[in-house]
């Protein structure tokens, strides 16, 4: 049999960054943490300051890790942030790994699960939170201020998943919109009308704890938006 490769010994930054990686999934280390000193680091490993610098630069490229400089700064542990994997997915996306019809079919499947879950989870300061973005959006687009408009238009979204309180759907909505804000073109303020309408059903159908509406309106919803980021 040739099919094996040589076994390749683990480097060492590698090995570090697997001990670090365990501590956080076993809860030793906790979002907001902050990692000894390097000097520190380097001897509890037992080996040189700059394997330990390798392995802190992965983990931060990772979305492990943020690095700070500076009197108070150092290695902490972050909270989730989903930059690292939205970057990965960005750069699949642009080498062909996927396109935006991967990118449309994935949101529909997630933001249907995130609706239902908002429809049995959401409490009406929730859904008075997702209107009041609505408003401000409206507004945004009235005054012309259309850098805030878009943001607060992709923040729907996150805020939506935050009201179904699952720590998981969170992670994935934020995830797409952080791909999203890189993949779609602007639309235009006659595009923006049609989205404020239809978040206002949206939101009689959530408060009404329609699933069935509220779930068509937001399938309608992504499928129109699709069409409009595709368009040249």
């Amino acid at each position: 049999m040739d099919q094996f490769s040589p076994a390749r010994t683990q480097r060492t930054f590698e090995v570090i960054g697997d001990q670090i990686r365990e501590q956080v999934r076993s809860g030793a280390l906790k979002p907001g943490d902050k990692l000894p000193a390097e000097r520190a680091l380097a001897e509890q490993f037992g080996t040189s300051r700059n394997a330990v610098r390798e392995a802190l630069r992965a983990l931060e490229h990772g979305g492990v890790l943020t690095l700070h400089k500076g009197a108070h700064g150092g290695a902490f542990v972050t909270d989730g942030d989903p930059t690292a994997v939205a970057q990965s997915m960005q750069d699949l996306l642009h080498l062909g790994g996927m396109s935006l019809n991967d990118v449309t079919e994935a949101r529909l499947v997630i933001e249907s699960a995130v609706v239902e879950a908002v429809i049995t989870n959401a409490s009406d300061a929730d859904i008075d939170r997702l209107e009041e973005n609505v408003n401000q959006a409206e507004k945004s687009t009235r005054d012309g201020d259309l850098d805030t408009k878009a943001s607060l238009n992709i923040s729907f979204h996150t805020l939506l998943a935050e009201a179904t309180g699952n720590p998981v759907l969170i992670l994935m909505m934020r995830l797409l919109m952080d791909l999203l804000r890189q993949v779609h073109r602007p639309i235009t303020s006659e595009d923006t009308a049609d989205v404020i309408l239809s978040r206002r059903r949206l939101l009689r159908h959530l408060r009404k704890r329609d699933a069935q509406g509220a779930g068509k309106e937001m399938s309608d919803h992504l499928k129109h938006l699709h069409e409009l980021f595709a368009r040249d």
